[in-house]
């Protein structure tokens, strides 16, 4: 069975650490991905494509034949946190870690990958999302290893700096710039944070409807956690002739389920768009930015 990489994860990561980096460990991942087999003995199904953006994500059968997944991913991406995060959350939410491999690969309890919230409507997918990442919002375990909001969002300031300077987008980086600052020098919160929340990212279960996969994790405010989740289907809001008050709702009606000031969610999710908006001008991805710059600009 051959383990070659799925597209979406040799872009996404050459984007996020580099082409170097990116060809480095995915030059073997194939022999890789075949001695953590052997050695967790797990029988391949398939790949998952078009997969994840940080890890290889094989169907695979436990000794026992019993289904699993195993997740495979390089160690510049720090798995170890998901492993940690996962384990803490010990499947409340989330989906359950089975195993810890000797390679460092992730056995985690089969879901229905071709079955995510985006398969619902849009009304239905917020509810259950709020519902699922809630779950989440713990405190975190003693002596965790993760990082805090702050120092995440310090290295992402940092490189949206530059375009300060933009024709374009200088002045919404200005904005989100600000509005991070203000943010952080006042917020209270320190929950384990999913990181990455948004529909793609909760799939069917067995065990309860709805489970969050793909972590990266944080400690943090929770609003910066649903920020994410405000802007999903991007592509449809922008498209939409009442997109601007739809996204301005949708802040509002997030916040207020979840009871959480409105302002502050308003705020992450100006930053996280514009921070996502400057990373794919970053990597030539203009049309993503576009997208994103707008949606920014309504809020």
């Amino acid at each position: 069975m051959a383990f070659e990489p799925p597209q979406r994860l040799v872009r996404a990561l050459g984007e996020t650490y580099g082409d170097t980096a990116a060809t480095e460990w995915l030059g073997p991942l194939p022999e890789h991905a075949r001695t953590v087999l052997d050695h967790a003995s797990l029988d391949a199904e398939r790949v998952m494509a078009p997969g994840g953006r940080s890890s290889l994500v094989l169907l695979v059968r436990r000794s026992d034949d019993s289904p699993a997944a195993l997740k495979i991913a390089p160690p510049f991406a720090r798995p170890e946190l998901e492993r940690d995060a996962l384990a803490h959350w010990n499947g409340w939410g989330a989906v359950r870690l089975l195993d810890e491999t000797p390679d460092g690969g992730l056995v985690l309890e089969r879901l229905h990958p071709e079955v995510s919230l985006r398969s619902l409507p849009e009304a239905k997918a917020l509810l259950e999302a709020a519902g699922t990442v809630r779950k989440l919002w713990v405190e975190p375990p003693a002596g965790h290893g993760f990082e805090s909001v702050a120092e995440r969002t310090e290295r992402q300031a940092a490189a949206m700096e530059p375009y300060r300077a933009d024709p374009a987008a200088g002045e919404l980086t200005a904005a989100a710039l600000a509005a991070r600052e203000e943010l952080v020098a006042a917020g209270d919160e320190s929950l384990l944070l999913h990181g990455c929340f948004r529909q793609g990212k909760v799939l069917g279960g067995d065990r309860a409807p709805w489970l969050a996969v793909g972590p990266e994790p944080l400690v943090g405010e929770r609003a910066y956690d649903l920020a994410r989740l405000v802007r999903d289907r991007v592509e449809d809001l922008v498209g939409a002739s009442a997109g601007a008050s739809t996204a301005r709702r949708r802040v509002n009606k997030l916040a207020d389920s979840l009871d959480m000031d409105r302002e502050r969610l308003r705020g992450w999710t100006l930053f996280r768009a514009v921070e996502s908006g400057t990373r794919a001008l970053t990597a030539g991805r203009r049309q993503d930015a576009e997208l994103l710059m707008e949606f920014a600009s309504w809020l």
